[in-house]
């Protein structure tokens, strides 16, 4: 494994790496996406995913990422450059490629895993590092009524750390957050 890691992280930044049942081991290279650092400046535009696109099995890294693929493609259409999963009563879950945080009340809001979210290494760490810095972090479902008192909303991953988002469209209408709040520094200094 350490041999084919060393091979390809000379070629690419990021490398994923999957461990089967077996022993098998699975390596690829990923490059960063062309417009990252203009995404974690700025923020990107969002949209609302049709209830029928969700994890499979969420509680597990099945590598299983077809729903999230199509719904992201499904977004393309109206112009956003992620995707939010939803569930069935169409609380917000998750972006097809992170987890969702999002700020109101002095406080960091994030989905709960039981809600059926991936666990998403970088939202553990994230969490823990937010309470030990003093802050809190409130895991609680996202509710159409609670989406619209953010005052600002992200999405993280292990690549690309924090993504901002400005807009969310929805069939009920467009809502704007602020990608240039003051509490993403806090997040930032995590990375």
């Amino acid at each position: 494994m350490r041999q084919g890691a060393e091979i390809l992280k000379a070629q690419f930044p990021v490398l994923r790496i999957t461990i089967f049942p077996d022993g098998r081991e699975w390596i690829i290279g990923r490059f960063l996406p062309d417009d990252l650092a203009e995404n974690q400046k700025n923020g990107v535009v969002a949209a609302v995913a049709s209830g029928e696109f969700n994890r499979s099995l969420p509680s597990h890294k099945t590598g299983n990422y077809l729903g999230a693929w199509i719904a992201k493609k499904s977004t393309l259409q109206l112009n956003a450059q992620e995707a939010i999963l939803v569930d069935n009563a169409g609380n917000w879950l998750e972006t097809s490629t992170g987890n969702l945080w999002g700020w109101q009340d002095g406080c960091w809001w994030t989905p709960p895993l039981a809600v059926g979210i991936l666990p998403g290494i970088m939202r553990s760490q994230l969490v823990k590092w937010l309470q030990r810095q003093q802050q809190q972090v409130k895991e609680e479902p996202w509710t159409q009524e609670l989406v619209k008192k953010f005052e600002a909303i992200a999405y993280t991953n292990s690549v690309v750390e924090i993504i901002p988002i400005h807009t969310v469209q929805q069939p009920s209408g467009p809502l704007q957050y602020n990608p240039y709040h003051p509490s993403f520094h806090l997040l930032r200094s995590f990375f």
